[in-house]
């Protein structure tokens, strides 16, 4: 490629905070559920890059032919890789287009298409850098190359921004629990390739009261290293969801002491941890069955495809709770259109 910015290029990442940050020099996006992609294009020449640097382009054939009949022959945008579910997206069908058979790909491409929300502009149109460029400069050009190439475009679409905190507060109000949470960025300073710098993002984090169905003991050592979370379904048993760890290491030989007296299978009665897949390995499918006695509070931000995405966080025991009190009805999300914020 002859463009000015290509692969392997690393995208700007986001730190982590707590609060949505305010003020003059700050623009605010969703923060999309997806894979970070960067689409290069110079003449017939695409390229998928993800946020490791490593090639997306053999799963994505629909994106690469949707990017290849855009009118611009040379470009580089940032973007979000999704999968459209219903009034969402689905980050379960999402991650099964990333496997080695072509054909199942190819299927999968026709079953399950991808679309990509694009939010900066690295390379414009005329096939000039705007990576010095502070962003406010990058998201007008971005803007304008939406309104000359992406106009109607169901496939690659542009994601919204605003610098009011007030309609990123909204954002929150309209779709609840379904979106991801926020993206601040800074608009007074240029992409920052690799770094966290002028780039935050503050997640949507819930809380769920689960039953500690099983757990894992910690490599190479005889205590507790995580413990499996289960649901109750609307079946009346008992389902994984998902794993907590973190737990103190001061903590740990005498909570092992307290789990090992309540080993008993099966632990789950419904969904189990460790099943086929080829995401697991030897240690994941090695686990301890508990009786359904103990209850934890913990802190996550999503939650789909009947499992917590991401790791949890340990908030607190609950002695207090019922193990059958733990349902999935406690996180039954509101009903909303998060496809309607990119109209």
């Amino acid at each position: 490629m002859t463009l000015p910015v290509t692969t392997p290029f690393l995208p700007m990442e986001a730190l982590s905070v707590a609060d949505i940050p305010t003020g003059t020099n700050w623009q605010y996006e969703p923060k999309w559920d997806g894979f970070r992609c960067l689409a290069f294009r110079d003449g017939d020449s695409i390229e998928l890059q993800s946020k490791s640097g490593q090639s997306l382009t053999r799963y994505f054939p629909e994106l690469v032919e949707a990017l290849a009949a855009l009118k611009a022959e040379r470009f580089v945008l940032d973007g979000e890789i999704v999968v459209p579910q219903g009034k969402g997206f689905s980050f379960d069908a999402l991650l099964q287009r990333i496997h080695p058979a072509q054909s199942r790909v190819k299927r999968l491409a026709s079953e399950t298409p991808a679309q990509m929300i694009v939010f900066d502009l690295l390379v414009d149109a005329d096939g000039k850098a705007l990576i010095k460029d502070t962003l406010d400069i990058r998201r007008k050009a971005l803007e304008q190359f939406a309104k000359r190439i992406l106009r109607g475009n169901a496939i690659i679409r542009l994601s919204p921004a605003t610098t009011k905190l007030t309609d990123a507060k909204d954002w929150f109000a309209r779709v609840g629990d379904a979106l991801d949470g926020i993206i601040a960025k800074r608009r007074d300073l240029p992409y920052a390739s690799g770094t966290r710098d002028g780039m935050q993002k503050i997640k949507n984090r819930r809380t769920a009261d689960c039953v500690v169905g099983g757990f894992r003991y910690n490599e190479g050592k005889k205590v507790v290293g995580s413990l499996l979370l289960g649901l109750y379904g609307d079946d009346g048993l008992l389902h994984h969801v998902g794993h907590t760890s973190g737990l103190k290491a001061t903590e740990k030989a005498e909570l092992t002491e307290k789990l090992e007296k309540l080993i008993a299978p099966p632990g789950f009665t419904g969904d189990k941890p460790g099943g086929p897949s080829r995401w697991s390995t030897k240690r994941s499918a090695e686990w301890q069955p508990l009786k359904p006695k103990l209850v934890v509070e913990i802190s996550y931000d999503h939650f789909s495809g009947g499992r917590f995405r991401h790791g949890t966080t340990l908030l607190r025991w609950r002695p207090d709770k019922a193990p059958k009190q733990c349902t999935f009805d406690q996180l039954k999300q509101k009903t909303a259109n998060l496809q309607k914020l990119l109209a």
